[in-house]
Parts: C-alpha cells; sequence; structure tokens
C-alpha cells in the first residue's frame, strides 16, 4: 500500500507518539497529526504540537470539540438513559465517533490519502474509529499499526522501549506505572496493570478527579440541578454553559467519590477486560436526570425508553453512531424530552447519591391520587372489576386445566 499523506488521530500519549515516527519509517509519507480537546487534563495545545512535531510530524492540529461533544454526543446519550450492560457511561464510546469525524474532515483538507489511529486489535476503539471512516469517506486507506504486518511493537514495555530510543518524552509513564488512560471532560478511565486481574484488589492509587470512598468527606452535601428539554442548564441556581457545568459538578462529585467505578466488561470483539472509571460529574446528571423522567413521564413512554435505551447503549459502544437506527431512535428521545424540564436535589455523600427532592411543572404525580387517603377522582371499588377483567386469563386457566395445567405453584401443602 501506498501512502503519500496520512492523518494520525493523535492524543500526545505512549501508543500514538510512538506511531508518529513508526508511519515515517515503514510508509515513507508524510505524517499530519490531529488532536481533539474533549477536556482532557493533559491537552496543552503548545505542548501537543510542539511534542508531535518533535517525534515527526509536519504539523499539528489541535480543536476544541468540548462544547459538540457535549451538547451533541453526551447529552442525547444521556437523555437516551443508555448505560453499557447497565453501568458504564460510555465515556470513551461517544468520543470516538467525534474525534474521528474530524479527522477525517482534516484529511480531506489536506487532500491526505489515509487516515491512522492507535487502537489496538484487541479493543473497542478500533471499531469506533474505522465505522466512523467508512461513513464519511470511503476512499480514505486506513493503516492501523497494532494490526498492521510490519508492526513488531507487541506490549506497551516494547513501545516505551521504541519511544526511549527515539528520544520521545512520555509524560510519566513508566514500566512500573503502565496504566492506560482516556480521558475526557465526561470521564477518566483506567486500564492496564494490576487492573488485568481481577481477583487482585487495587488501592485506586491512579485516581485523578476523585476520592476514593474511605478519603470522602464524613458530611454530605447537596447539589440541586436545572433541566430544561432534558437538558442540564444550571448548577445550584446559576445557569451556565454545558461545558463549566460538567466541569463544576465533577469537582462536587469527585470530592464525595460519586461515579467510581471497578468493572469487568464485554468488548465487542468478544473478550473481557477490566477497566476502573471515574465518572463524578455524569453519574449524578444521570441520576438526576433519570428522577426527573420518573416525575413527568407517563407509563408506557418510561417503559418503552427503558428498553430502547439499551439498544442505544450497543449502538454508541460498538461505534455505530453515524447510523440511521441512532439517529432514529435520537427523533423518539427528543419527543420524550419535551416535558422533562424541572429542578432535582441530591445529597451526596461517600459515593452514594441520594434523592433529595424533585419538582417539575409537567408532574404527572398527583399527592391525592398518590396517598392512602379516598378522593373523588378515584374510587377504589373501581379496582374490584379492574382486578377481574386483569385475572381473566389466570382464572379461565385455573378453570379449564385445574391439576394439568404446566404452571407450577412450588409446595402446595401446609
Amino acid at each position: 500500500m501506498t501512502i503519500k499523506k496520512c492523518v494520525l488521530a493523535y492524543s500526545g500519549g505512549l501508543d500514538t507518539s510512538v506511531i508518529i515516527p513508526w508511519l515515517r519509517e515503514n510508509y515513507d509519507c508524510e505524517v499530519i497529526a490531529f488532536a481533539a480537546n474533549l477536556g482532557q487534563d493533559d491537552c496543552n495545545v503548545a505542548a501537543l504540537k510542539k511534542k508531535a512535531v518533535a517525534s515527526g510530524a509536519s504539523k499539528c492540529y489541535v480543536m476544541d470539540l468540548r462544547k459538540e461533544f457535549l451538547e451533541d454526543y453526551v447529552w442525547p446519550t444521556m437523555q437516551a438513559g443508555a448505560k453499557y450492560e447497565g453501568t458504564y457511561l460510555l465515556g470513551t464510546s461517544f468520543a470516538r465517533p467525534l474525534i474521528a469525524k474530524y479527522q477525517v474532515l482534516v484529511a480531506q483538507k489536506e487532500n491526505a490519502d489515509a487516515v491512522a489511529h492507535g487502537a489496538t486489535g484487541k479493543g473497542n476503539d478500533q471499531v469506533r474509529f474505522e465505522l466512523t471512516y467508512a461513513a464519511m469517506d470511503p476512499r480514505l486507506k486506513v493503516i492501523a499499526p497494532w494490526k498492521d504486518s510490519k508492526w513488531n511493537i507487541h506490549s506497551r514495555e516494547e513501545a516505551i522501549d521504541y519511544a526511549q530510543k527515539r528520544h520521545i518524552p512520555l509524560g510519566g509513564i513508566s514500566k512500573k506505572k503502565i496504566y492506560s488512560e482516556d480521558g475526557n471532560v465526561w470521564h477518566l478511565s483506567h486500564e492496564g496493570g494490576i487492573l488485568e486481574y481481577p481477583e487482585k484488589e487495587h488501592n485506586y492509587d491512579m485516581l485523578k478527579l476523585s476520592n476514593t470512598f474511605e478519603k470522602a468527606p464524613n458530611r454530605a452535601e447537596y447539589v440541586k440541578l436545572i433541566f430544561e428539554n432534558g437538558v442540564p442548564v444550571a448548577l445550584n441556581n446559576r445557569r451556565m454553559d454545558a461545558v463549566t457545568l460538567l466541569a463544576m459538578l465533577n469537582k462536587i462529585g469527585g470530592k464525595h467519590a460519586c461515579g467510581l467505578l471497578d468493572i469487568v466488561e464485554n468488548r465487542l470483539v468478544g473478550l473481557k477486560s477490566r477497566g476502573v472509571y471515574e465518572t463524578p460529574g455524569g453519574t449524578i446528571l444521570y441520576k438526576a436526570h433519570e428522577l426527573l423522567e420518573s416525575l413527568v413521564l407517563d407509563k408506557a413512554t418510561l417503559a418503552e425508553k427503558q428498553k430502547l435505551a439499551q439498544t442505544y447503549a450497543f449502538l454508541v459502544y460498538n461505534g455505530e453512531w453515524f447510523t440511521p437506527l441512532r439517529q432514529a431512535l435520537d427523533a423518539f428521545v427528543k419527543e420524550t424530552q419535551k416535558t422533562v424540564s424541572g429542578v432535582v436535589t441530591l445529597k451526596l455523600y461517600k459515593g452514594n447519591i441520594i434523592p433529595a427532592g424533585v419538582e417539575s411543572p409537567f408532574s404527572l404525580y398527583d399527592p391525592n391520587l398518590g396517598g392512602f387517603s379516598d378522593v373523588d377522582f378515584y374510587d377504589q371499588k373501581d379496582a374490584t372489576g379492574f382486578i377481574r377483567c386483569f385475572g381473566l386469563p389466570l382464572k379461565t386457566r385455573g378453570m379449564l386445566l385445574g391439576k394439568k395445567s404446566p404452571v407450577k405453584f412450588g409446595k402446595t401443602f401446609v
């Protein structure tokens, strides 16, 4: 495969730092680095550009995509209630299509004939990047070094050796401290090292956003969130933009060890992996949004939405962001959010997110109906006829089949 110019999805981390010289050495091509600022702590624009060029790139683009990331990727996923395997809030998953999208746009601007990424052949990110490339510009050639026959680096330890021989700064990464991290304004993930052994406990020495549960304050703290059409717009009675709101909520939630997760998940390629995730602000927002929906959505809509949330989560996790199905689900979710406006108060205490009040002008909760007292609007005698009709299939089965019924009741004697 002949390549003249390649745009690399660049983070400044270990893998992509060694890929720049590797591309030049093995494909004899010009390498342009592209980095996205999604709110990761280490996104120093000047330092990223300097490091990329020092590593052999002809230039380096760095784009601030934080606003688009939250408003067009994170908020819709949160509104959908999507959680992969019931726990993971998809912090890396929905970041990759956005990065790949602008990587393709840079490649088109620079008339490049190839794009490259540093994802391994064992992970999910390779799929997320390459599905986006395919959707946006199928003509582009794709170089994925970890799957390339020319690639002879088979571990992070070997990558460190490769970088050191070429005098590439490692930014604190060493063979002793070898956690693989991925961060943005939504979360920070950690993999590798002792985390590769699920039978072993670790001491959370990798945490950067959160306290441990033990170190969290002994006094609870209250936060108040205001939503408009499913979008968080204010924190503690202060209206603010999405990036500022989440950054502040991350600090508050991190202090109280909220959103700290240690899980084994099923990757798309079929293997299991263990990771530690820090998602303090995001976990709080998910909880607040769920509480508000429980107040304003009717039973049938909420039930259907909860079923579709799993489908949405799989689509995001599997890199199928730019697909008709995901966009169709967005249309449904957007319709459900028309009444998801109100105020949610939460109490944070040592990792716990405790409901402390929810109100909305679209609330479907009637304290008279929901209480135990009789009200004119609801006659409890009506329940007799309702149960008679609702239970008719069971009664009919019992009458017609009797002991021939295949339904098992367990012990039938006293």
